[in-house]
């Protein structure tokens, strides 16, 4: 009997492995290549806004993109200089076929995090979240959007403690650029 259920198990396990072998290889969703813009090397300037994070002051850094996972996912990496010295970004955007929404989430390396649902209209994303830094959190808008040559774009964020009232976080521009040199 012992014997019966080791076969039967193997069969079913073999056919369901054969099964799975001939199925197609799933495919990102198209909506997806509406990332494709961000892909490459980027400069940008701007300048934070005194408010509930602290004094402002101006920043500039570098962004990198690539499309990862086979295509199903975006990976972003920041180094921005600013006001509380150097800070390391890591970003991650997928598409989510059920709410038809974009998300992304991005580390900090001091801590903070940012996690967004965001739509894509032309050359405009919209952006809503939270930000969670030093024990706080904060709600998020920003729109990010793109000249129509996609070489260049503005980034505008506000954030808000209650939902109600809104401040400007910070603004810049972008700059599609050619990567640097590796030393």
């Amino acid at each position: 009997m012992r014997r019966i259920a080791i076969l039967l198990f193997l069969s079913v396990f073999c056919s369901a492995t054969a099964m799975q072998a001939q199925a197609p290889a799933p495919k990102p969703n198209p909506e997806l290549k509406k990332l494709l813009p961000l892909v490459g090397h980027w400069t940008y300037e701007g300048e934070y806004k005194p408010g509930p994070l602290g004094p402002g002051g101006k920043f500039t850094g570098e962004y990198s993109a690539r499309m990862i996972l086979g295509g199903f996912f975006l990976q972003e990496w920041f180094t921005e200089k600013g006001p509380a010295g150097e800070t390391r970004i890591l970003g991650l955007d997928g598409y989510d076929p059920v709410s038809k929404n974009f998300v992304g989430n991005f580390y900090l390396s001091e801590g903070s995090r940012l996690s967004v649902v965001f739509t894509v209209a032309g050359n405009t994303h919209t952006l809503v979240g939270k930000l969670v830094t030093a024990g706080k959190q904060y709600q998020y808008k920003g729109t990010f959007t793109f000249a129509p040559d996609l070489a260049s774009a503005t980034l505008k964020e506000e954030i808000s403690v209650d939902s109600k009232t809104w401040a400007p976080w910070h603004e810049s521009q972008w700059t599609k650029a050619k990567p640097a040199a590796k030393k």
